[in-house]
Protein backbone atom coordinates (compact mmCIF):
# COMPACT_ATOMS: atom_id res chain seq x y z
CA UNK A 1 0.00 0.00 0.00
CA UNK A 2 1.36 3.44 -0.93
CA UNK A 3 1.33 6.01 1.88
CA UNK A 4 -1.03 8.91 1.33
CA UNK A 5 0.60 12.17 0.34
CA UNK A 6 0.83 14.64 3.23
CA UNK A 7 0.39 18.36 2.71
CA UNK A 8 0.10 21.25 5.15
CA UNK A 9 -3.53 22.05 4.34
CA UNK A 10 -4.59 18.46 5.01
CA UNK A 11 -2.81 18.48 8.37
CA UNK A 12 -4.40 21.82 9.31
CA UNK A 13 -7.90 20.75 8.35
CA UNK A 14 -7.54 17.42 10.17
CA UNK A 15 -6.89 19.23 13.43
CA UNK A 16 -9.34 22.03 12.63
CA UNK A 17 -12.10 19.44 12.34
CA UNK A 18 -11.15 17.75 15.62
CA UNK A 19 -9.21 14.84 14.19
CA UNK A 20 -6.11 13.13 15.56
CA UNK A 21 -2.81 13.79 13.82
CA UNK A 22 -0.70 10.75 12.99
CA UNK A 23 2.96 10.54 14.01
CA UNK A 24 3.86 10.82 10.33
CA UNK A 25 1.80 13.98 9.86
CA UNK A 26 3.40 15.55 12.92
CA UNK A 27 6.92 14.60 11.84
CA UNK A 28 6.28 15.99 8.34
CA UNK A 29 4.82 19.27 9.61
CA UNK A 30 7.51 19.96 12.20
CA UNK A 31 10.30 19.04 9.78
CA UNK A 32 8.80 21.19 7.03
CA UNK A 33 8.39 24.19 9.33
CA UNK A 34 11.99 23.83 10.49
CA UNK A 35 13.29 23.71 6.90
CA UNK A 36 10.97 26.46 5.66
CA UNK A 37 8.79 24.39 3.33
CA UNK A 38 5.86 24.90 5.71
CA UNK A 39 5.17 28.63 5.95
CA UNK A 40 4.66 30.73 9.07
CA UNK A 41 1.04 31.25 7.99
CA UNK A 42 0.43 27.51 7.75
CA UNK A 43 2.05 26.76 11.10
CA UNK A 44 0.08 29.64 12.66
CA UNK A 45 -3.13 28.09 11.40
CA UNK A 46 -2.18 24.70 12.82
CA UNK A 47 -1.20 26.26 16.15
CA UNK A 48 -4.60 27.94 16.37
CA UNK A 49 -6.34 24.65 15.53
CA UNK A 50 -4.35 22.91 18.26
CA UNK A 51 -5.24 25.69 20.71
CA UNK A 52 -8.95 25.27 19.95
CA UNK A 53 -9.09 21.48 19.49
CA UNK A 54 -6.34 20.23 21.77
CA UNK A 55 -4.11 17.17 21.41
CA UNK A 56 -4.17 13.70 22.86
CA UNK A 57 -1.28 12.31 24.90
CA UNK A 58 0.08 10.41 21.92
CA UNK A 59 0.03 13.51 19.73
CA UNK A 60 1.80 15.60 22.38
CA UNK A 61 4.50 12.95 22.80
CA UNK A 62 5.00 12.73 19.03
CA UNK A 63 5.09 16.53 18.66
CA UNK A 64 7.69 16.80 21.45
CA UNK A 65 9.81 14.03 19.97
CA UNK A 66 9.65 15.64 16.52
CA UNK A 67 10.89 18.94 17.94
CA UNK A 68 13.73 17.22 19.81
CA UNK A 69 14.72 15.39 16.62
CA UNK A 70 14.67 18.61 14.60
CA UNK A 71 18.19 19.14 16.01
CA UNK A 72 20.74 17.38 18.18
CA UNK A 73 20.54 16.22 21.79
CA UNK A 74 23.40 17.58 23.90
CA UNK A 75 25.63 15.47 26.12
CA UNK A 76 28.48 16.33 28.44
CA UNK A 77 31.16 13.61 28.46
CA UNK A 78 33.56 13.97 31.34
CA UNK A 79 31.07 15.81 33.57
CA UNK A 80 31.05 14.22 37.02
CA UNK A 81 28.54 16.56 38.70
CA UNK A 82 24.85 15.62 38.49
CA UNK A 83 22.91 17.75 36.01
CA UNK A 84 19.63 19.40 36.97
CA UNK A 85 17.64 22.29 35.54
CA UNK A 86 14.55 24.36 36.33
CA UNK A 87 11.90 25.84 34.07
CA UNK A 88 9.19 28.36 34.88
CA UNK A 89 6.06 28.49 32.76
CA UNK A 90 6.26 32.28 32.88
CA UNK A 91 5.39 34.89 35.42
CA UNK A 92 5.47 38.59 36.17
CA UNK A 93 8.55 39.68 38.12
CA UNK A 94 9.87 36.11 37.93
CA UNK A 95 13.62 36.59 38.28
CA UNK A 96 14.07 33.29 40.15
CA UNK A 97 16.40 31.73 37.53
CA UNK A 98 18.91 34.52 38.05
CA UNK A 99 19.34 33.57 41.73
CA UNK A 100 18.58 29.86 41.55
CA UNK A 101 21.08 28.82 38.86
CA UNK A 102 24.23 30.04 40.65
CA UNK A 103 22.83 28.91 44.00
CA UNK A 104 22.28 25.30 42.91
CA UNK A 105 25.62 25.25 41.07
CA UNK A 106 27.35 26.42 44.25
CA UNK A 107 25.65 23.51 46.06
CA UNK A 108 27.44 20.97 43.82
CA UNK A 109 25.24 20.45 40.74
CA UNK A 110 25.83 21.32 37.11
CA UNK A 111 23.01 23.47 35.74
CA UNK A 112 22.54 23.67 31.94
CA UNK A 113 19.88 26.39 32.09
CA UNK A 114 18.56 27.08 28.59
CA UNK A 115 16.22 30.06 28.80
CA UNK A 116 13.93 32.10 26.58
CA UNK A 117 12.80 35.60 25.84
CA UNK A 118 9.65 37.41 26.91
CA UNK A 119 6.40 35.83 25.83
CA UNK A 120 3.10 37.71 26.04
CA UNK A 121 2.83 39.67 29.30
CA UNK A 122 5.69 37.77 30.99
CA UNK A 123 9.35 38.67 30.95
CA UNK A 124 12.17 36.58 29.53
CA UNK A 125 15.35 35.55 31.35
CA UNK A 126 17.54 36.30 28.34
CA UNK A 127 16.07 39.79 27.95
CA UNK A 128 16.82 40.45 31.61
CA UNK A 129 20.41 39.23 31.50
CA UNK A 130 21.14 41.18 28.33
CA UNK A 131 20.79 44.30 30.49
CA UNK A 132 24.21 43.36 31.94
CA UNK A 133 26.96 45.02 29.85
CA UNK A 134 28.80 42.50 27.70
CA UNK A 135 26.61 39.50 28.60
CA UNK A 136 25.72 37.28 25.67
CA UNK A 137 23.00 34.70 25.28
CA UNK A 138 24.38 32.85 22.25
CA UNK A 139 27.02 30.53 23.71
CA UNK A 140 28.35 27.77 21.47
CA UNK A 141 27.99 24.12 22.40
CA UNK A 142 31.71 23.95 23.17
CA UNK A 143 31.48 27.01 25.41
CA UNK A 144 28.51 25.53 27.28
CA UNK A 145 30.41 22.28 27.89
CA UNK A 146 33.52 24.16 29.04
CA UNK A 147 31.51 26.21 31.54
CA UNK A 148 29.71 23.17 32.90
CA UNK A 149 32.99 21.28 33.29
CA UNK A 150 34.70 24.22 35.01
CA UNK A 151 34.26 23.64 38.77
CA UNK A 152 34.40 27.41 39.36
CA UNK A 153 31.32 27.90 37.14
CA UNK A 154 29.41 24.60 36.59
CA UNK A 155 26.38 26.43 35.18
CA UNK A 156 25.19 28.32 32.14
CA UNK A 157 22.21 30.51 31.44
CA UNK A 158 21.90 30.93 27.71
CA UNK A 159 19.73 30.55 24.64
CA UNK A 160 19.24 27.15 23.10
CA UNK A 161 21.77 26.76 20.30
CA UNK A 162 20.53 26.86 16.74
CA UNK A 163 20.92 23.08 16.57
CA UNK A 164 18.97 22.30 19.77
CA UNK A 165 15.23 21.89 19.06
CA UNK A 166 15.33 24.48 16.24
CA UNK A 167 11.66 23.82 15.49
CA UNK A 168 10.77 25.14 18.93
CA UNK A 169 12.88 28.27 18.45
CA UNK A 170 10.79 29.19 15.40
CA UNK A 171 7.47 28.13 16.89
CA UNK A 172 8.09 29.90 20.22
CA UNK A 173 8.46 33.24 18.43
CA UNK A 174 5.42 32.58 16.23
CA UNK A 175 3.12 31.72 19.15
CA UNK A 176 3.99 34.99 20.86
CA UNK A 177 2.43 37.07 18.06
CA UNK A 178 -0.47 34.86 16.95
CA UNK A 179 -2.54 34.48 20.12
CA UNK A 180 -1.63 30.81 20.54
CA UNK A 181 0.45 30.93 23.73
CA UNK A 182 -2.18 29.43 26.06
CA UNK A 183 -2.22 25.92 24.60
CA UNK A 184 -1.32 23.16 27.05
CA UNK A 185 0.00 20.80 24.34
CA UNK A 186 2.11 23.55 22.76
CA UNK A 187 3.43 24.83 26.11
CA UNK A 188 4.31 21.31 27.28
CA UNK A 189 6.02 20.33 24.03
CA UNK A 190 7.89 23.63 23.82
CA UNK A 191 9.30 23.39 27.33
CA UNK A 192 10.10 19.70 27.30
CA UNK A 193 11.65 19.56 23.82
CA UNK A 194 14.27 22.11 24.88
CA UNK A 195 14.87 20.49 28.25
CA UNK A 196 15.20 16.99 26.78
CA UNK A 197 17.49 18.28 24.02
CA UNK A 198 19.73 20.19 26.45
CA UNK A 199 20.83 16.92 28.06
CA UNK A 200 19.83 17.44 31.68
CA UNK A 201 19.24 14.32 33.79
CA UNK A 202 16.69 15.95 36.09
CA UNK A 203 14.23 18.81 35.78
CA UNK A 204 12.09 20.82 38.21
CA UNK A 205 9.13 22.74 36.81
CA UNK A 206 7.73 25.92 38.33
CA UNK A 207 4.15 25.92 37.02
CA UNK A 208 2.48 29.25 37.66
CA UNK A 209 -1.17 29.59 38.74
CA UNK A 210 -3.12 32.86 38.86
CA UNK A 211 -3.89 36.00 36.90
CA UNK A 212 -0.30 36.48 35.72
CA UNK A 213 0.08 32.90 34.49
CA UNK A 214 -0.62 31.78 30.94
CA UNK A 215 -3.00 29.21 32.43
CA UNK A 216 -4.60 30.98 35.42
CA UNK A 217 -6.75 28.07 36.62
CA UNK A 218 -5.46 25.44 39.03
CA UNK A 219 -6.94 22.53 37.03
CA UNK A 220 -5.19 23.70 33.85
CA UNK A 221 -1.91 24.12 35.71
CA UNK A 222 -2.19 20.60 37.10
CA UNK A 223 -2.91 19.26 33.62
CA UNK A 224 0.14 21.04 32.21
CA UNK A 225 2.39 19.82 35.02
CA UNK A 226 1.18 16.23 34.66
CA UNK A 227 1.69 16.37 30.88
CA UNK A 228 5.27 17.59 31.24
CA UNK A 229 6.08 15.08 33.98
CA UNK A 230 4.89 12.27 31.68
CA UNK A 231 6.96 13.63 28.78
CA UNK A 232 10.03 13.83 30.99
CA UNK A 233 9.59 10.32 32.33
CA UNK A 234 9.21 8.94 28.79
CA UNK A 235 12.47 10.64 27.80
CA UNK A 236 14.39 9.43 30.85
CA UNK A 237 14.50 12.83 32.58
CA UNK A 238 13.54 12.82 36.29
CA UNK A 239 10.84 15.47 36.42
CA UNK A 240 8.80 17.04 39.21
CA UNK A 241 6.81 20.25 39.52
CA UNK A 242 5.86 22.90 42.05
CA UNK A 243 2.61 24.76 41.41
CA UNK A 244 3.17 28.33 42.58
CA UNK A 245 1.03 31.43 42.97
CA UNK A 246 1.09 34.15 40.29
CA UNK A 247 -1.88 36.31 41.24
CA UNK A 248 0.47 39.17 42.08
CA UNK A 249 3.99 39.94 40.84
CA UNK A 250 6.97 38.18 42.37
CA UNK A 251 9.02 40.66 44.30
CA UNK A 252 8.83 44.39 43.67
CA UNK A 253 10.57 44.83 40.30
CA UNK A 254 9.08 44.01 36.89
CA UNK A 255 11.39 44.75 33.99
CA UNK A 256 14.82 43.75 32.72
CA UNK A 257 17.61 45.63 34.50
CA UNK A 258 15.21 46.27 37.39
CA UNK A 259 14.82 42.53 37.98
CA UNK A 260 18.56 41.88 37.66
CA UNK A 261 19.16 44.44 40.41
CA UNK A 262 16.58 42.73 42.63
CA UNK A 263 18.12 39.30 41.99
CA UNK A 264 21.54 40.63 43.03
CA UNK A 265 19.91 42.00 46.17
CA UNK A 266 18.68 38.48 47.01
CA UNK A 267 22.13 37.00 46.34
CA UNK A 268 23.56 39.59 48.73
CA UNK A 269 21.30 38.28 51.50
CA UNK A 270 18.35 40.66 51.18
CA UNK A 271 15.51 41.05 48.71
CA UNK A 272 11.77 40.44 48.86
CA UNK A 273 10.69 37.56 51.08
CA UNK A 274 8.57 35.89 48.37
CA UNK A 275 11.51 35.75 45.95
CA UNK A 276 13.72 34.24 48.65
CA UNK A 277 11.05 31.71 49.68
CA UNK A 278 10.41 30.44 46.17
CA UNK A 279 14.11 30.34 45.29
CA UNK A 280 14.88 28.15 48.30
CA UNK A 281 11.90 25.85 47.72
CA UNK A 282 12.97 25.24 44.11
CA UNK A 283 16.59 24.80 45.20
CA UNK A 284 15.52 22.11 47.67
CA UNK A 285 13.59 20.34 44.92
CA UNK A 286 16.48 20.53 42.44
CA UNK A 287 19.00 19.26 44.96
CA UNK A 288 16.70 16.37 45.84
CA UNK A 289 16.43 15.46 42.14
CA UNK A 290 20.22 15.66 41.78
CA UNK A 291 20.92 13.50 44.84
CA UNK A 292 22.40 16.47 46.72
CA UNK A 293 19.68 16.96 49.32
CA UNK A 294 22.28 16.76 52.10
CA UNK A 295 23.31 20.31 51.10
CA UNK A 296 21.31 23.20 52.58
CA UNK A 297 20.97 26.02 50.01
CA UNK A 298 20.20 28.48 52.81
CA UNK A 299 23.77 28.15 54.06
CA UNK A 300 25.14 28.65 50.56
CA UNK A 301 23.03 31.76 50.03
CA UNK A 302 23.90 33.12 53.48
CA UNK A 303 27.70 32.71 53.32
CA UNK A 304 28.21 34.36 49.92
CA UNK A 305 29.03 31.29 47.83
CA UNK A 306 25.94 31.87 45.67
CA UNK A 307 27.00 35.46 44.99
CA UNK A 308 30.51 34.32 44.05
CA UNK A 309 29.02 31.78 41.67
CA UNK A 310 26.73 34.43 40.13
CA UNK A 311 29.76 36.53 39.30
CA UNK A 312 31.49 33.54 37.73
CA UNK A 313 28.42 32.55 35.69
CA UNK A 314 27.97 36.08 34.36
CA UNK A 315 31.67 36.47 33.54
CA UNK A 316 31.68 33.08 31.77
CA UNK A 317 29.21 34.57 29.27
CA UNK A 318 31.35 37.71 28.79
CA UNK A 319 29.24 39.82 31.14
CA UNK A 320 30.64 42.31 33.61
CA UNK A 321 29.06 41.69 37.03
CA UNK A 322 30.52 44.97 38.33
CA UNK A 323 29.24 47.23 35.55
CA UNK A 324 26.36 49.63 36.32
CA UNK A 325 23.02 48.46 34.97
CA UNK A 326 21.15 50.61 32.43
CA UNK A 327 18.63 53.08 33.79
CA UNK A 328 15.58 54.46 32.01
CA UNK A 329 15.58 58.08 30.84
CA UNK A 330 12.14 58.87 32.24
CA UNK A 331 10.32 57.98 35.44
CA UNK A 332 6.89 58.69 36.83
CA UNK A 333 5.28 57.85 40.15
CA UNK A 334 1.83 56.29 40.33
CA UNK A 335 0.04 57.82 43.28
CA UNK A 336 -2.81 56.37 45.32
CA UNK A 337 -5.99 58.18 44.23
CA UNK A 338 -7.58 57.95 47.69
CA UNK A 339 -7.07 56.79 51.25
CA UNK A 340 -7.73 53.11 51.78
CA UNK A 341 -6.20 49.64 51.52
CA UNK A 342 -4.49 48.16 48.49
CA UNK A 343 -6.60 45.02 48.28
CA UNK A 344 -5.06 43.53 45.11
CA UNK A 345 -2.39 44.10 42.48
CA UNK A 346 -3.24 42.10 39.35
CA UNK A 347 -0.09 40.38 38.08
CA UNK A 348 -1.09 40.21 34.42
CA UNK A 349 -1.94 43.90 34.25
CA UNK A 350 1.33 44.84 35.96
CA UNK A 351 3.14 42.74 33.36
CA UNK A 352 1.24 44.44 30.56
CA UNK A 353 2.08 47.84 32.05
CA UNK A 354 5.79 46.96 32.04
CA UNK A 355 5.50 45.80 28.44
CA UNK A 356 3.82 49.02 27.38
CA UNK A 357 6.63 50.97 29.01
CA UNK A 358 9.09 49.13 26.75
CA UNK A 359 10.15 46.11 28.81
CA UNK A 360 8.32 43.65 26.52
CA UNK A 361 7.66 43.23 22.84
CA UNK A 362 4.42 43.64 20.89
CA UNK A 363 5.64 41.88 17.74
CA UNK A 364 8.13 39.16 16.87
CA UNK A 365 11.65 40.58 16.78
CA UNK A 366 10.84 43.87 18.54
CA UNK A 367 13.67 45.25 20.69
CA UNK A 368 13.13 45.64 24.41
CA UNK A 369 14.29 48.45 26.67
CA UNK A 370 16.77 47.31 29.29
CA UNK A 371 15.78 49.99 31.79
CA UNK A 372 12.01 50.03 31.36
CA UNK A 373 9.53 48.55 33.78
CA UNK A 374 7.76 48.99 37.09
CA UNK A 375 8.87 48.95 40.71
CA UNK A 376 6.01 48.42 43.18
CA UNK A 377 6.36 50.13 46.56
CA UNK A 378 3.19 48.85 48.24
CA UNK A 379 2.09 45.23 48.65
CA UNK A 380 -1.53 44.08 48.78
CA UNK A 381 -2.93 44.39 52.27
CA UNK A 382 -1.09 47.60 53.10
CA UNK A 383 -2.86 50.85 53.97
CA UNK A 384 -2.33 53.74 51.54
CA UNK A 385 -2.89 57.48 51.76
CA UNK A 386 -4.06 59.65 48.90
CA UNK A 387 -1.01 60.88 46.99
CA UNK A 388 1.28 58.16 48.36
CA UNK A 389 3.51 56.53 45.69
CA UNK A 390 2.29 53.02 44.93
CA UNK A 391 4.79 52.35 42.14
CA UNK A 392 7.39 54.00 39.94
CA UNK A 393 7.21 53.62 36.16
CA UNK A 394 10.39 53.58 34.06
CA UNK A 395 10.60 54.21 30.31
CA UNK A 396 13.20 55.31 27.75
CA UNK A 397 10.46 56.84 25.64
CA UNK A 398 8.34 59.40 27.51
CA UNK A 399 5.47 58.77 25.10
CA UNK A 400 5.10 55.30 26.62
CA UNK A 401 4.40 56.58 30.13
CA UNK A 402 0.68 57.34 29.67
CA UNK A 403 -0.13 53.79 28.51
CA UNK A 404 1.90 52.34 31.35
CA UNK A 405 0.16 54.61 33.85
CA UNK A 406 -3.34 53.69 32.67
CA UNK A 407 -2.59 49.95 32.67
CA UNK A 408 -1.00 49.99 36.11
CA UNK A 409 -3.96 51.94 37.48
CA UNK A 410 -6.22 49.14 36.23
CA UNK A 411 -4.07 46.63 38.13
CA UNK A 412 -4.63 48.38 41.49
CA UNK A 413 -7.65 47.66 43.66
CA UNK A 414 -8.07 50.09 46.57
CA UNK A 415 -10.76 49.49 49.14
CA UNK A 416 -11.97 51.84 51.87
CA UNK A 417 -9.90 52.31 55.05
CA UNK A 418 -10.13 49.24 57.23
CA UNK A 419 -11.21 47.07 54.27
CA UNK A 420 -9.68 43.61 54.35
CA UNK A 421 -7.48 42.61 51.45
CA UNK A 422 -8.06 39.33 49.68
CA UNK A 423 -6.38 36.70 51.80
CA UNK A 424 -3.39 35.49 49.81
CA UNK A 425 -2.99 31.76 49.44
CA UNK A 426 0.32 29.98 49.90
CA UNK A 427 3.10 30.88 47.47
CA UNK A 428 3.73 27.17 46.89
CA UNK A 429 0.40 25.48 46.22
CA UNK A 430 1.46 21.87 45.79
CA UNK A 431 4.15 19.53 44.54
CA UNK A 432 3.61 17.05 41.71
CA UNK A 433 5.81 14.16 40.63
CA UNK A 434 5.45 10.88 38.79
CA UNK A 435 4.00 9.31 41.93
CA UNK A 436 1.26 11.96 42.22
CA UNK A 437 0.67 15.30 43.99
CA UNK A 438 1.72 16.10 47.52
CA UNK A 439 1.28 19.05 49.86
Amino acid sequence: MVDAVIDAIAVITTKRDGGTLSDRQIDWMVDGFTRGTVSDEQMSALAMAILLRGMGAGEIAAWTEAMVHSGRRASYPGLTRPTVDKHSTGGVGDKITLVLTPLVAACGAAVPQLSGRGLGHTGGTLDKLEAIPGWRADLTGNRIRENLLDPRVSAVICAAGADLAPADRKLYALRDVTGTVESIPMIAASIMSKKIAEGTAALVLDVKVGSGAFLPGLDSARELAATMIDLGRAAGVRTSALLTDMDQPLGRAVGNALEVAEAVEVLAGGGPTDVVELTLALADEMLLAAGLDHVDPRDVLRDGRAMDRWRAVIASADGDPDAPLPTARHTEEVLAPEDGVLTALDAKLVGLAAGRLGAGRAAQGDPVSAGAGVVCHIAPGAAVRRGQPVATLYADDADRLPAGRVTFAEAMRIGPPGHAARVAGPLIIERMAADGPSA
